[in-house]
């Protein structure tokens, strides 16, 4: 199967895999530091914070020539959705994930699954971006600029992870796999490119509405008292 100039399934995969994977970069440095000391961590998660804050700008500037109204009702409901999941794991004290457990454990499995909900977003914006007259070239150019924002959000996961204990590797790991439903989306979106488009700005405001309130709700006034504010 094969879109715009000739565009193949399988040049979409390639190279939205390969995007996917410079999540994993944003983990190297903390292969030549040790475990974080409580300001640093506040300072990593400040980091994060810093990075889904604009992660979250870009989505919703993405989403907005596709529908605004279906942007802002995305953001709602994501801020909505991520509130009731926040409730309903808030109840449950015997959470374990990660090799973390309690009130770790908790914004550490939102954080993934938040970061994973914004590469959703992100994976049908570069599968559309592979159709039309020019998709090849224009494809080739969203999957660049992702992957290299890639880089910072792997590195706000992985600080969010190391700041709380975890190795090297399994923070590398995690960073790669919030990432790994952008190849997963690219493929059937450049597919069936009319109807994702139609589903996209909401699902792009639904992701910045997730971040949004885990920002603000979990990681900023952890990252304040770690820093000492």
């Amino acid at each position: 199967m094969a879109g715009g100039d000739g565009v193949s399934v399988g040049a979409v995969l390639f190279l939205t895999i390969i995007m996917a994977m410079a999540s994993g970069i944003g983990a190297v440095p903390f292969f030549f530091v040790g475990r974080l000391s409580p300001r640093w961590s506040g300072i990593a998660n400040a980091l994060a914070c810093g990075v889904m804050i604009a992660a979250s700008f870009d989505l919703v500037h993405e989403g907005e020539p596709y529908g605004s109204s279906l942007v802002v009702a995305g953001v709602c409901v994501g801020a909505l959705f991520i509130a009731r999941m926040h409730s309903i794991l808030h109840d449950q004290e015997d959470i374990r994930f990660s090799g973390f457990d309690g009130a770790d454990a908790r914004k550490t499995f939102l954080m993934i699954g938040i970061m994973t909900a914004h590469a959703l977003g992100e994976g049908c914006g570069v599968g559309v971006s592979f159709s039309g007259a020019k998709g090849w070239a224009q494809g080739q150019l969203v999957a660049l600029a992702i992957g290299v924002h890639n880089v910072p959000e792997g590195m706000a996961v992985a600080a969010v992870l190391h700041s709380r204990g975890s190795t090297p590797w399994t923070c590398a790991s995690w960073a790669v796999v919030t990432s790994l439903p952008q190849p997963l989306l690219a493929v059937p979106s450049f597919a069936f490119v009319e109807t994702f488009q139609m589903l996209l700005p909401f699902g792009l405001g639904f992701a910045a509405g997730c971040m949004v309130w885990i920002v603000f709700a979990e990681l900023l006034p952890d990252a304040a008292r770690g820093a000492g504010a």
